[in-house]
């Protein structure tokens, strides 16, 4: 694909109101979770590592329960106006997740306000698959790099584009945000760009923020 401009926007906390993934993991590996992810925030131990140790202690008999855990999660205000403004503009949204295909594809499939599925306006969905054929989860990562299981830069690289923007909220968000052009940053991802030294994002709390910004000051030039 060749764009002018691509989005690309994190899931979990952003296109979700709550963590799903990040909850799932403390709900499925409570004993894992409750030392591991504090040192992943606090960016102690790599996302790669973490989220590794953590899913592969979880029994493969529990992937559908793991994955109904987004059956109950709300979409974020104003999202499906967003893609629509999107689709309307000609501007591709890729959804990058640190975590599992099958969660955001769940989430992807409800309707929309224009009576189609969140799915149709969206380029692709780059995130993790589970082989279940062992004991335990086992990782198919294909963008697995660096410090992530989903490296969202190698994501971003497989696009040919002029200027891309970033949407997300938290720790897998840092190095997409530090490579796009226009950042959309809410809650943790701010305080971890502050750290970094990129104070020109753009704080939101809904997509019609977004959507608001991206009417009155047009995209990236």
């Amino acid at each position: 694909m060749d764009a002018k401009t691509i989005v690309f926007c994190d899931f979990d906390g952003t296109i979700t109101t709550a963590d799903t993934f990040g909850d799932a993991l403390g709900k499925f590996a409570p004993e894992i979770s409750v030392d591991i992810l504090p040192k992943l925030y606090h960016r102690e131990i790599t996302l790669r590592e973490g989220v590794r140790t953590i899913l592969e202690a979880i029994p493969s008999e529990r992937f559908p329960a793991f994955v109904d855990e987004v059956n109950d999660k709300q979409t974020r205000p104003g999202f499906s106006e967003f893609l629509q403004f999107l689709t309307a503009n000609q501007v591709p949204c890729v959804v990058v997740s640190g975590g599992l295909v099958a969660m955001v594809e769940r989430v992807l499939a409800r309707m929309g306000t224009d009576g189609q599925p969140h799915r149709a306006h969206i380029e692709t969905v780059a995130a993790m698959n589970i082989d279940t054929q062992d004991e335990f989860f086992t990782i198919i990562s294909p963008f697995e790099g660096g410090t992530e299981l989903v490296e969202k830069v190698q994501v971003m690289a497989k696009y040919q584009y002029q200027k891309a923007i970033a949407i997300g909220d938290s720790l897998t968000d840092i190095n997409m945000a530090l490579e796009a052009d226009l950042v959309f940053a809410r809650r943790h991802l701010r305080d971890y760009l502050d750290q970094e030294g990129k104070t020109n994002y753009v704080p939101w709390e809904t997509f019609d923020d977004i959507r608001n910004y991206l009417e009155t000051n047009g995209f990236p030039a």
